[in-house]
């Protein structure tokens, strides 16, 4: 079992370090961050069964939560940060994006290779979200993402029927950053990002988005 005080340490960890002051003036924001991705992990990490699992993910957490924070703040986001919530901010479109099955082909068959950051479409109960990403395998004719397996250069998913890879655009990669969601068609309430598609909506280079930012 976990102690009272390797609990009650990572928080600690998180605002006490001597580094976590020295931002410039961005320091604040650094700070609000930190805290904000730290109270969504915990809610996701008490889910954890597996005590073992549980104690590597808390020691590691207070490492990806500052790297994800840092890269934010160093990013060339075009979008509006919003610290204390740990998200970002845009205006939703009306309708979902378009599945273009021939722009997918022509693109993911000369932009693929491993560590591409992609946005991807997930329908679920009559609720679609666009999610982010990233190739691990390239084959000649199909694509394995992180997380949703493989997938068609196309973009339809070889493994399950409700998730679609799109070709990343501003308005797709806003939408993604997001959190932004529709229901029967109609926008509903943006979720919130989980810690790791933080972590690669930081590495997005908004200006070429097939040259993700180291």
């Amino acid at each position: 079992m976990l102690t009272k005080f390797e609990i009650k340490s990572l928080p600690e960890q998180l605002k006490l370090q001597p580094d976590l002051l020295d931002k410039g003036e961005n320091h604040l924001v650094y700070i609000e961050l930190c805290n904000a991705l730290y109270a969504r992990e915990v809610v996701r990490l008490s889910r954890e069964l597996d005590e073992i699992r549980l104690r590597k993910l808390l020691i590691s957490l207070p490492y990806y939560i500052e790297r994800a924070s840092e890269s934010i703040l160093q990013g060339n986001s075009p979008l509006q940060l919003d610290g204390q919530n740990g998200c970002w901010i845009a205006k939703q479109k009306i309708k979902t994006p378009n599945f273009d099955k021939t722009v997918n082909n022509q693109f993911y068959t000369k932009a693929s290779f491993p560590g591409f950051i992609l946005p991807l479409a997930v329908l679920n109960k009559g609720e679609l979200m666009i999610k982010i990403d990233c190739l691990d395998q390239v084959k000649k004719d199909k694509i394995h993402c992180n997380e949703h397996g493989w997938f068609e250069l196309s973009g339809q998913a070889i493994d399950a029927q409700n998730a679609y890879i799109l070709k990343p655009s501003k308005t797709v990669m806003t939408a993604a950053c997001c959190g932004h969601r529709w229901c029967q068609g109609k926008r509903v309430t943006p979720r919130l990002l989980s810690l790791r598609e933080m972590l690669l909506a930081a590495r997005i280079n908004w200006l070429n988005f097939t040259k993700p930012l180291t």
